[in-house]
């Protein structure tokens, strides 16, 4: 079974323009211009019950998160549609991304449309492009004693999951979350320009502030404690350890990781609308990960986050 890891290493033997920042990171950099992309797929990131215009707007706002992890204003997109048997489902998926579209005021370029055979799951995919005011941090430039800030809170989106995969026809704000992520378009501008390192959380806070900490060639020290959850998650699931591992590890959370030298107080960088900014630990010098909470140390889960592999 081939890796995702062995197929990146592959693929970094083509990438070799430095616009590619070596694979090593969400976006590529073509002078001022912030390039991304991402897939959704039937099955794998939103469920077949889900509403078409809730992928239409996830879809974009996935995009969108990996140009607030670096900063960028977005200016443009290219859309991958795939058209299927259900009638109907493309025009409010269409309608879901419009809506995106309209209040991030990104416009749609163009992009591609390819019809699927009978049976086969939707594969989605759309390019974002943003224009970058400051430099543009990546993962890999973060330095020991660096303290790493979570903007946004983690856990909601897979509680939502996880409501939906319980009873199909579940609501509420969890729900809501997981089906029609936001952006923290502004709060990237704000951030970016102070931070050695960013990313967006995806694939679950503990796998991806592991990858951060790897690609700048440092270790990482996480408070699991300090995890900023939301009141309906605390409802939901509770906040002991083990619904706090569940927060941690779950993904689809698109809040900002950043780390910032430790001089910097991110609680000052943002004057907007009320926003949870935590300070959830530091990059060390000793390429360990150790995680601790209240009680004392933590073991690792087995399963950091969300990984891609074949089935």
């Amino acid at each position: 079974m081939t890796s995702e890891a062995s197929l990146l290493d592959q693929l970094r033997t083509l990438a070799t323009n430095p616009a590619a920042r070596g694979l090593a990171d969400d976006v590529a950099l073509l002078g001022d211009l912030v390039l991304t992309h991402d897939t959704v797929v039937e099955g794998v990131h939103y469920l077949p019950s889900d509403p078409p215009e809730s992928v239409g707007w996830k879809l974009g706002a996935v995009n969108l998160s990996d140009l607030a992890a670096k900063g960028a204003a977005p200016v443009g997109a290219l859309l991958s549609l795939s058209i299927g048997h259900d009638p109907g489902w493309e025009e409010r998926f269409l309608a879901g991304l419009a809506q995106l579209c309209e209040h991030y005021r990104l416009p749609l370029l163009g992009g591609d449309t390819v019809a699927l055979p009978a049976g086969a799951p939707r594969v989605l995919g759309l390019t974002a492009i943003g224009r970058a005011a400051a430099a543009v941090p990546s993962r890999s430039g973060g330095r020991p004693g660096d303290r790493l800030w979570l903007v946004g809170t983690v856990g909601d989106s897979a509680a939502g999951l996880a409501c939906l995969l319980a009873d199909r026809a579940a609501t509420g704000l969890l729900v809501d979350i997981y089906r029609r992520p936001i952006p923290l378009l502004d709060l990237g501008a704000s951030f970016a320009p102070h931070a050695t390192a960013t990313m967006d959380v995806s694939d679950g806070l503990l796998l991806d502030s592991w990858r951060l900490a790897r690609a700048s060639g440092c270790g990482l020290h996480l408070d699991l404690a300090s995890l900023p959850l939301s009141s309906a998650f605390v409802a939901e699931r509770g906040q002991d350890r083990a619904a706090r591992l569940f927060a941690a590890t779950g993904g689809d959370d698109y809040a900002l990781l950043v780390a910032l030298p430790p001089a910097v107080d991110g609680l000052t960088l943002w004057q907007g609308e009320p926003v949870r900014i935590t300070p959830v630990g530091e990059l060390v010098d000793n390429g360990v990960f150790t995680l601790v909470d209240d009680l004392g140390p933590v073991p690792l889960p087995e399963r950091l986050g969300y990984e891609h592999h074949p089935s």
